[in-house]
């Protein structure tokens, strides 16, 4: 990943492609798009949500630590899945990761993703305590 300053750019295709950056530190605050489970262009753990989901927070995670901050300084977790099974998978990976910060969270079904493989999104927000 690459900082800007008030950008944060992961090289993903989609970032260039539809003009958004990974993430975008405003004040105190660093805003992640959403994040798939997309390495290098690839999606990664086909049909797995859970494996999806960690990496995807993997992903959101780098994206807040370039911005300056940390998992303890996040505040907020909106997830959309494609499937209303995944929800669980999703929340056990949610919970792990974020289980003692305790955000705020959000889940939402969605009809579908940029790509067909992609079985789950995540954004987060993260701010200064």
């Amino acid at each position: 990943m690459e900082s800007t300053g008030l950008r944060v750019f992961s090289g993903g295709v989609w970032e260039e492609k539809y003009g958004y950056a990974r993430a975008v530190v405003a004040g105190d605050r660093v805003i992640v798009s959403g994040c798939t489970a997309t390495i290098n262009g690839e999606v990664r753990h086909l049909g797995d949500a859970y494996l999806q989901s960690l990496t995807a927070i993997d992903i959101a995670l780098e994206a807040v630590l370039m911005g300056g901050l940390t998992c303890e300084d996040v505040v907020m977790v909106r997830y959309y899945v494609v499937d209303q099974r995944h929800f669980d998978l999703v929340g056990k990976a949610i919970g792990e990761v974020f289980g003692k910060v305790r955000p705020a969270c959000t889940g939402v079904r969605v009809a579908g993703l940029v790509d067909p493989r992609m079985l789950v999104e995540i954004e987060i927000e993260a701010l200064r305590a």
